[in-house]
C-alpha cells in the first residue's frame, strides 16, 4: 500500500478528479493554496495498492500540464521616493508536485 499526495493547480483539479472516478481510484480532494503565487491548488490524498501507483502517476502526468502565466509581483513599500512600479513577469505554473510514501498500516472503519 502506498500513500500519494498530489498537489495540482485548480485548473487541472476537476479534470483529474473525474479521471480518478472513471478509473475507480478513490481520492480525497482538498482545496489548498500555494505559497509562491498564493493561487488556488487542489491536493489529492490517495491510498492505493502498490501495483496501481504507476497508473495513478500516469493519470496525473496526462492531466496536469505546466504552462506559462504572467503575474505582477507585489508592490514594494520602500520609504524612498523612488517609484518602482512592478511589471508582469512570466512564470511557469501548473504541472503537479507528487509525493509517494509507504504505508505501514491501513485501516478502514
Amino acid at each position: 500500500m502506498k500513500l500519494i499526495l498530489a498537489i495540482v493547480q485548480d485548473k487541472d483539479g476537476g479534470r483529474l478528479s473525474n479521471e480518478f472516478v472513471d478509473a475507480g481510484i478513490r481520492a480525497t480532494k482538498l482545496s489548498t493554496t500555494g505559497g509562491f503565487l498564493k493561487a488556488g491548488n487542489t491536493t489529492f490524498i490517495i491510498g492505493i495498492e502498490e501495483e496501481r501507483v504507476d497508473e495513478v502517476l500516469d493519470l496525473i502526468r496526462r492531466n496536469c500540464q505546466s504552462r506559462e502565466q504572467f503575474m505582477t509581483p507585489p508592490v514594494s513599500l520602500d520609504v524612498s521616493m523612488e517609484t518602482n512600479m512592478p511589471y508582469p513577469v512570466e512564470v511557469q505554473v501548473g504541472g503537479a508536485t507528487v509525493f509517494v510514501m509507504p504505508v505501514d498500516q491501513f485501516q478502514q472503519f
